[in-house]
């Protein structure tokens, strides 16, 4: 095992980062504020940082992966190359078609997001395959000749490969790709067949055209990271975070940039999975509120939920990740009135420049952060270990001019307003993933973590029911910390649509043998052998009632089907149906529509040392100074302030409390009760009058 490991998450606030040595299991922890113009070069700068922290030779770093936003950030602001795309003769305007839906139901006037390829940029060619993979027109190459002719004349940079029925068969798409790379060997491609080879011509067309468009801004990010890495003396190669929660090499990531939308937020995801291993908690939400926005997560029995696609900007993108549902609402969320003089709260960001009115870098406006600093529940004086200076005054002024003076309120009753809107947006939120999807939120423990989580996190549990909340030792790193804790992870997928019936059986392994041989390729290409050890295949069937449009996904047990694995799946998919939907329909047919494999290679774990324990004898709270502090249950009360560090394993205290660190502020309120556990977490009991106890 190499001896420093070190995860870098960049948030549109800070970044964060967390060096881990495999010898002793010790960590160190930085924050550095994010460089918007130019992010590679603030992480470069971070990474340089730490390591002079905790005094690292460069050279001893063996593993350093990073979680980014740049190809999320690319699609929302529409930051793409210019992108062209080769399609079926007639098939041209299927991205500027779209689907029949309607964001708001009343709104006929909302416009349609802008696909990546412009008119002009779409080239059609003479060639059909049928349905069931049958060649009707052959491909010619003197007309993908011509459309890369005109393409190219267009100024056009990366070029998406979409035609008819290509997931049936690759091969006219593979000539193609051919013909590009052999007369246009400097553009970037992205061909549907590999990028999502399912059926849903919309979908994958959109897909493909997304991947293409930041294949060349994710490539010039990443060669400048990885050159400046290198010119800092780490040797190692770089990994990047994907959606669904696996770490892999920056060549994965240049041909499918679409897999890191929730690079970042994944990383927060897989370290809660790992702290409720931990700790025995098997049902966790997460709670990962930063400057910007907040994630949430489900994890049931240990496992995530994931999904098969995302909206980005409006586009269906279809890929396999963490079901991590995001709102606008972060520490650095704009309070504003509306046409009718109402208060809101978000999504717009005050950013990491100028920021909140507190932070004293020229912000006027009014944010949650804030709100928080005129309550008492953000230190006055200064945040980040004493690093950065606040004041207090300018958030009061922010609050007065922007809002408060309009709205005929005094400062402090407007600060109110502001975090309980906050609380409640952010408690549907929590619906959204739990009660939406058939789960009881009060069964769930609630992970905090972020920058602003643990402020938040006693309210919103108590507004959607929940009992119990952990917050981890490090909340504002604990994505950079998951980063390191992560496998590495490629999924694969193919549509087979047909009767779910034993006759269909060779149609379907014959599938499934594909997606083992596009696995054993992905592995080759992570440079892992195919008889490596703690590499496991997890297989997966998507089915759904005929007639339907829509299915579930199935686990199954093995890469090939008999008779009764296909009576099992369809069993699960009744009983799944019936848990969802409230009815299955047992005499209806079942068809399959995907097939699924995920391979995972299990990564060495650096596990945290235990924290020292706790005197039975002394109380964390004595002699502790207090400022006053807001509370929904009680106003301004006089309110213990206590450090972190200070809080050993096994203290237990009763709220109301502020526990303070370089990298958050948790709030602990009255009537409630804190234990810390081993590993440092505390363990906060929302139940009235209950001792501090562990959730389960």
């Amino acid at each position: 095992m190499s001896e420093y490991w070190i995860g870098i998450d960049t948030g549109g606030t800070f970044t964060d980062l967390v060096l881990g040595d495999t010898r002793g299991g010790r960590w160190h922890y930085h924050k550095v504020p994010t460089l918007t113009a130019d992010p590679a070069q603030g992480i470069l700068n971070g990474i340089a940082e730490i390591m002079s922290l905790a005094a690292v030779d460069p050279a001893q770093v063996g593993f350093l992966v990073l979680g980014t936003t740049l190809a999320t950030n690319a699609v929302l602001e529409g930051q793409w190359a210019r992108t062209g795309l080769i399609t079926t003769q007639g098939f041209g305007d299927v991205l500027s078609l779209a689907r029949q839906r309607r964001p708001h139901y009343f709104n006929l006037d909302v416009p349609k997001p802008m696909p990546p390829v412009p008119d002009d940029c779409r080239a059609e060619v003479a060639e059909r395959i049928a349905a069931d993979g049958e060649v009707v027109t052959p491909l010619r190459d003197e007309d993908v000749l011509g459309a890369l002719d005109a393409l190219r004349g267009r100024g056009v940079q990366t070029v998406a490969i979409c035609f008819l029925h290509a997931y049936q068969n690759a091969a006219h798409e593979e000539r193609a790709r051919q013909l590009v790379a052999r007369h246009w060997p400097e553009a970037y491609v992205s061909v549907s067949s590999e990028v999502l080879p399912e059926f849903r011509e919309y979908e994958r067309f959109i897909t493909t055209v997304v991947n293409a468009s930041l294949m060349p801004v994710m490539d010039d990010y990443l060669q400048r990271f990885e050159m400046g890495v290198r010119d800092l003396g780490v040797r190692s190669s770089p990994h990047v975070m994907q959606s669904n929660g696996g770490a892999v090499t920056t060549q994965t990531v240049r041909q499918r940039p679409i897999n890191t939308f929730f690079s970042g937020p994944a990383g927060g995801v897989v370290s809660t999975a790992a702290l409720g291993e931990a700790c025995g908690v098997r049902n966790l939400i997460t709670f990962d509120m930063g400057g910007t926005s907040t994630d949430v997560c489900l994890i049931r029995d240990g496992r995530p939920a994931m999904k098969s696609e995302r909206d980005m900007g409006g586009f269906p993108v279809r890929t396999r990740t963490l079901d991590i549902h995001t709102i606008g609402a972060g520490g650095g969320s704009l309070a504003w009135l509306d046409a009718g003089g109402l208060l809101k709260v978000g999504p717009k960001s005050a950013s990491a420049y100028p920021g909140p009115a507190s932070y004293g870098r020229g912000g006027t406006r009014p944010t949650v952060t804030d709100a928080n600093v005129l309550l008492g529940r953000l230190s006055p004086v200064a945040l980040l270990g004493g690093r950065m200076s606040m004041h207090p005054e300018l958030a009061a002024r922010a609050i007065r001019d922007e809002v408060a003076t309009a709205m005929g309120r005094g400062a402090e009753e407007v600060a109110i307003g502001i975090l309980e809107i906050a609380n409640a947006n952010m408690t549907g939120a929590v619906r959204v993933i739990s009660v939406e999807q058939g789960e009881d939120p009060r069964d769930y423990a609630l992970v905090a973590f972020g920058g602003a989580g643990p402020l938040h996190a006693a309210d919103v549990a108590t507004m959607a029911g929940m009992r119990h909340v952990i917050v981890p030792p490090r909340p504002g790193l604990m994505s950079a910390q998951g980063l390191l804790q992560s496998d590495r992870q490629g999924d694969f997928s193919l549509t087979r649509l047909v009767p779910a019936m034993p006759d269909r059986l060779p149609l379907l392994n014959a599938g499934l043998r594909e997606l083992a041989r596009r696995a054993d390729d992905w592995l080759a290409s992570e440079g892992v052998g195919l008889d490596a050890g703690g590499v496991a295949r997890h297989w997966q069937l998507d089915l759904r009632y005929l007639g339907q449009n829509a299915e579930l996904i199935l686990d199954i047990a093995a890469g090939e089907l008999d008779a009764t694995a296909l009576a099992l799946a369809i069993d699960a998919y009744h009983a799944r149906h019936a848990d969802l939907y409230g009815y299955d329909m047992r005499a209806q047919g079942v068809e399959v529509v995907n097939l699924r494999v995920s391979v995972v290679i299990a990564r060495e774990r650096l596990e945290a040392a235990a924290i020292a324990r706790q005197d039975a004898r002394t109380d964390p709270v004595a002699g502790a100074p207090t400022r006053r502090v807001w509370f929904a249950a009680t106003g301004f009360v006089d309110t213990p302030v206590l450090q972190r560090d200070d809080l050993l394993a096994g203290a237990c205290l009763d709220g109301p409390a502020i526990v303070e660190q370089m990298d958050t502020t948790t709030v602990i309120p009255p009537g409630s009760s804190t234990r810390v556990g081993a590993d440092g977490s505390l363990h906060i009991d929302l139940t009235p009058g209950a001792p501090g106890k562990e959730a389960h």
